[in-house]
This record gives C-alpha cells, sequence and structure tokens, in this order.
C-alpha cells in the first residue's frame, strides 16, 4: 500500500512535535525553579516571624494549627525529593510510605517548638531545591506518580511545590493572601484548583468567568450532579481560587455563587 506524501510529512512530524513538547516541558520546569524558591523564602520569613505561641494557633484549614501546616510543609517537600530521586535513578520512591504515616509524622510534628519548626522546614526546602537543581534534564521527563496510581512526567513537580506553598502560606493566616501570589502563576493555579471541581457528582453546575491580570477572561464550566441550570459567577483570579479551594465563603465573587464541596 503506497503512502501519500502528505500522510508521510504527517507521521514524521508526529516525533518532531513530541520533542519539542517534551523540551518545552523541561523548560518549564527549570524557569519555575527560581519561582520555587522566592515563594520558600517568603514562606520562610513568614515562619520566623511565629514564636512558640502563635506557631500553636489554629490556621484556616479545620483541625490544624499553623504548627501542622509547617510540619506538612517539610514534609511535602521531602516527599516531592522522593520523587525527584525516582525521575533520577529510576528506581520506585513512593511520597509517602502510607497515608498513615504522612498522617502521624504531621501530628507528631506539630508538637515541636517553633524554631525547630522553622529550623525542619528550611531544611526542607533546602534539600528540595537541591535535589531539583541537579535532576540532569533528560530526568525532568521520567514518569512518576503521586498519593495516586496515575503516572506524571516529573517536569510537573516544581509547579507542585509553588502550589503547595503558595496554598499553605494563605492557610497560616499570617498576612498572605491569594492576591499576593505572582499574576503569571494564577492561571495555572487555577486550573488546578477547577479541576477538582469538574463533573463531582456532589458539586453544583457553575459557569465561572475569571478575569486574569493581563485583562483576559476564561470560563470554566463546572459539571456538577444537580442537572441544574449553571450558577453564573464571576470575579478575580485570587477570589476564584480562594473559594474554588475553599479558603473562601465565594464573598468576593459576583453572581449566584453556591456552597462547594470540600476542595481536597
Amino acid at each position: 500500500m503506497s503512502i501519500s506524501p502528505e500522510a508521510s510529512v504527517e507521521q514524521n512530524d508526529v516525533p518532531a512535535q513530541r520533542r519539542a513538547n517534551e523540551r518545552s516541558a523541561v523548560a518549564r520546569a527549570l524557569r519555575l525553579l527560581p519561582a520555587v524558591r522566592e515563594a520558600t523564602e517568603r514562606l520562610d520569613l513568614v515562619v520566623t516571624g511565629l514564636d512558640d505561641e502563635t506557631i500553636h494557633q489554629p490556621s484556616r484549614l479545620p483541625g490544624w494549627s499553623r504548627a501542622h501546616v509547617v510540619t506538612h510543609l517539610a514534609r511535602n517537600a521531602d516527599a516531592l525529593v522522593n520523587l525527584l530521586t525516582w525521575a533520577r535513578t529510576g528506581v520506585e520512591h513512593p511520597m509517602y510510605a502510607s497515608t498513615a504515616d504522612r498522617d502521624a509524622d504531621i501530628e507528631e510534628g506539630a508538637d515541636r517548638l517553633a524554631q525547630v519548626l522553622h529550623e525542619d522546614l528550611h531544611a526542607a526546602g533546602d534539600r528540595f531545591m537541591v535535589a531539583a537543581r541537579r535532576l540532569p534534564e533528560p530526568a525532568w521527563l521520567a514518569s512518576v506518580a503521586g498519593r495516586t496510581p496515575a503516572l506524571f512526567p516529573a517536569a510537573n513537580i516544581p509547579f507542585m511545590r509553588l502550589h503547595e506553598v503558595w496554598v499553605h502560606l494563605v492557610d497560616l493566616d499570617a498576612g498572605v493572601e491569594f492576591d499576593d501570589v505572582p499574576q503569571e502563576h494564577l492561571e495555572q493555579m487555577l486550573g488546578v484548583a477547577v479541576t477538582r471541581h469538574v463533573n463531582r457528582p456532589d458539586g453544583p453546575t457553575v459557569r465561572l468567568t475569571v478575569e486574569l491580570p493581563d485583562d483576559r477572561e476564561r470560563v470554566w464550566d463546572l459539571t456538577g450532579g444537580d442537572n441544574a441550570e449553571p450558577h453564573e459567577v464571576a470575579g478575580s483570579a485570587a477570589d476564584a481560587i480562594a473559594w474554588l479551594t475553599g479558603r473562601s465563603d465565594g464573598a468576593g465573587l459576583r453572581g449566584d455563587v453556591p456552597v462547594l464541596p470540600a476542595w481536597g
């Protein structure tokens, strides 16, 4: 069977496009590392300002003190180092030994003194940055898995850490809000937040219009299980992230703002 020149060109373009996509993913991961460092420095500054009394006061996360949040951020950095090790060596290194071990580490760590909590967080953040900077470029394309079996490229890891740091900086309730997130990261953070609410049988149907900092608008349709006309909701990127992640009741948004199921 003969193959037309057009089909041959199209087939040859597939590997080329894949290579271009891979190069783009690696470049994006490397570009994000300075942003992770800057967010980590902001986190260090905030946590350093918490003393033994204030660090054990409630955070914005129900049932968690600020010390729980700080401990979680330290263990998350180490968990992502495990994934970077997996990508570098090809030997599976799960984020956590188990969910029970993860939860126990957070509970036990939350009882520590403020200075110990800060030193742990700082050291874990340094371990993450060292592991990320030393990762050979081809290893960013290795497939790893997080707390679910779904595989993803290691190139996603810098944004995973960036997202974790900014969301939990807000949870510390120590003067940082989603308005403080650098504008260039808001759209990707929105994408993560929206994904948790798509096709949720326990969620409402929503048409969400978000105003981005560069004067663009993006619209997301969140299909819930109510089979109703969509709630029309609109507002800024920061307010939308806060609502979608359960960090606000949506008071800063416009329209018929429904109650959302838990994000996590």
